[in-house]
């Protein structure tokens, strides 16, 4: 007997072997998809009734600092420098652990609540934000986020820290947590801290994630002190390989473009994020035809204000649209790629498809509603009108997380009640 089977749905299955199904089935047993189609003769303890709904794969979030939920508008509308210097760095620097614990619960309950199944961290007090993911029954790529600024005891320690969280939590939650290492940026860890990760990482047969090219100011200071660009330094010494997660790459040249897609890099495009930090419009579609892999993240929400990817796909659209002066470019359809399929790979998880042996991560999209009436091509509706709020389920390795708008596998108010009571302590330590 299965645990779960799904019926009556709309069936996204982004598979293109398959292609969708206009009232099928999806069944469910042992935290993995054993059937999709249009109907089953199995049985199971679970049935889900999704009339008038869309199943699809659950979103992918490639790049996310969690815990910096707590930092949610506290510092908006300021030049960058005087941001990160004056606001964001001060204010860091107060986080404690359960901080950062409070802030990723508060983050996974978001992620839950807009369809997002799984996501990529890189920040710091990992461990905690390790405890928040395995509470909350999403799924996590997680990484401790690493600084060296050419101070080689400082380098000899962040690598031995990163490499006792990714030895530690490895694996954990039910294989939901799997780890990475986290460079920070080129210009912020020296070449020769990067080489070291480049080896450690391959050892311990991980993947990386790193910030590169977010802002011109990036690509000015690595041609001054290297007398080239952060993409064409890390190729010198063979860093890329399809392990690699890089977050924003917007600065990029078309020579760089070829490098990251012959290199298979995985590319994290943060429009949003982007748009608001005035960091610049990252070359995607470029990338997309040079046959590389990107996908999507919302960075931390003190630079995007909310986890809704629903709402980065169809900014990423516009965007591409109007920098590029072609509204054919970024379809819907690829879009939906970029946050499923594109996001999964990235990730290194088998989800991101309804198909037999994938990952039971699955959302369930409620139609029923004003602004997504009426329907005339499904793809295009989830993108371009469909919002976060609009999921009602959401499912990840087979267990439901939130049924009909309720989360089942936290306790909503507590985790909102526990965040407000945090985000004061930490303004009147900040303050002080």
């Amino acid at each position: 007997m299965a645990d779960i089977i799904i019926k009556n749905s709309y069936i996204l299955t982004m598979d293109p072997e398959i292609g969708d199904i206009e009232n099928g089935v999806v069944v469910i047993e042992d935290g993995i998809i054993t059937e999709v189609g249009a109907s089953t003769d199995a049985t199971a303890d679970k049935i889900i009734d999704a009339q008038g709904s869309v199943v699809m794969p659950g979103l992918v979030n490639t790049h996310c600092h969690a815990g910096m939920t707590l930092f949610r508008g506290y510092a908006d509308d300021l030049q960058l420098n005087d941001w990160l210097e004056n606001h964001i760095w001060p204010a860091e620097a107060q986080l404690t652990g359960d901080d950062l614990y409070t802030g990723t619960i508060l983050a996974c309950l978001e992620m839950i609540r807009s369809g997002t199944i799984a996501f990529a961290d890189m920040y710091i007090h990992e461990e905690r934000v390790a405890q928040a993911v395995e509470e909350s029954g999403i799924r996590a790529a997680l990484s401790y986020g690493m600084i060296d600024l050419g101070d080689e005891e400082r380098a000899r320690k962040e690598l031995e820290e990163g490499r006792k969280f990714v030895m530690e939590w490895n694996g954990k939650a039910d294989g939901r947590i799997t780890t990475m290492y986290g460079p920070h940026a080129p210009n912020t860890c020296s070449k020769e801290f990067l080489a070291k990760v480049r080896e450690q990482a391959t050892k311990d047969n991980v993947r990386i994630h790193i910030h590169i090219l977010e802002t011109e100011a990036e690509l000015n200071q690595m041609k001054e002190m290297h007398g080239m660009c952060s993409i064409h330094l890390l190729d010198g010494f063979d860093f890329y390989k399809p392990d690699v997660l890089a977050a924003h790459c917007v600065w990029l040249s078309d020579g760089d473009v070829k490098i990251l897609a012959e290199r298979g890099v995985n590319i994290s495009h943060n429009p949003v994020s982007n748009m608001k930090l005035s960091s610049g419009i990252a070359p995607v579609a470029k990338l997309l035809a040079a046959g590389a892999n990107v996908s999507l993240g919302t960075d931390g929400c003190a630079s995007n204000n909310n986890l809704d990817l629903f709402e980065e796909m169809k900014t990423a659209a516009l965007l591409q649209k109007v920098s590029t002066m072609d509204p054919t470019v970024l379809p819907a359809r690829q879009l939906l790629e970029m946050a499923t399929v594109n996001g999964a790979k990235a990730l290194g998880i088998n989800s991101g498809m309804l198909k037999e042996g994938y990952n039971a991560d699955i959302i369930i999209v409620d139609m029923n509603k004003a602004h997504l009436t009426p329907v005339y091509d499904v793809a295009s509706q989830l993108v371009y009108s469909a919002k976060g709020t609009d999921v009602k389920s959401t499912i990840v390795n087979g267990k439901v997380l939130m049924e009909d708008y309720e989360v089942l596998s936290i306790n909503e108010q507590d985790v909102i009640d526990q965040a407000r009571a945090a985000s004061k302590e930490l303004v009147s330590k900040i303050n002080a």
